[in-house]
Formats: C-alpha cells, sequence, structure tokens
C-alpha cells in the first residue's frame, strides 16, 4: 500500500505544465497529441500514467525530447538557461485532454 501511495505522489510530481506555441497547437488539432513539459528524470511509463491518472483518458504512445537551454548574455556576463524535458502524448481516437477543470 505505501508503495502504491509513494508511486502516486511520484505521478503528481511528473507533469509540469503543458507547452503553449505554434507547434504544439498544430501537433494538438492534426495529430490528437499533447505537449506537455514533464520532470527532467520522467520516463515513458510514467508519463503515461501519470496524464492517464491526472486527465482520466487513454494514452496511445508518448514520446519524449530533451531540449537544450540557451546561451543568454546578461550585460558582460554569460549565462544559460536550464535543459527541460518536453513529452508528446499521443491520445488514443476519440479522446480529448481539458487542462480547466471546470468545462
Amino acid at each position: 500500500m505505501n508503495a502504491v501511495k509513494m508511486n502516486e505522489e511520484r505521478l503528481m510530481q511528473v507533469i509540469l505544465a503543458p507547452v503553449i506555441s505554434e507547434k504544439s497547437t498544430r501537433v494538438a488539432d492534426k495529430h490528437e497529441q499533447v505537449v506537455l513539459r514533464v520532470a527532467p528524470d520522467a520516463t515513458k511509463p510514467e508519463i503515461k500514467a501519470a496524464v492517464e491518472l491526472l486527465f482520466k483518458v487513454q494514452v496511445e504512445a508518448v514520446k519524449v525530447a530533451n531540449v537544450k537551454g540557451k546561451a543568454k548574455r546578461f550585460g558582460r556576463h554569460f549565462g544559460r538557461r536550464d535543459n527541460w524535458r518536453k513529452a508528446y502524448v499521443c491520445l488514443k481516437p476519440g479522446q480529448e485532454l481539458n487542462f480547466v477543470a471546470g468545462e
């Protein structure tokens, strides 16, 4: 029981935020996929389980990409943004993901 509870707590921390961009909107409309920002150490099975648990939908496949942080300048000092991980979650036909719980 404790292992299940800890696993559920981990799944709640896997998904960080949706990625809102032109590309993610196009992918969502054309291929019934959702683009999410996930924890850097998240695995494909964890992402699938987390999406199914949080949004009550069926997931067909998960693809992940590691996004390298951009190099930025602050005056004469150079810095770098953090690397992050992006997940493309393919939903089964007829499934839809709503981020607003009230609808």
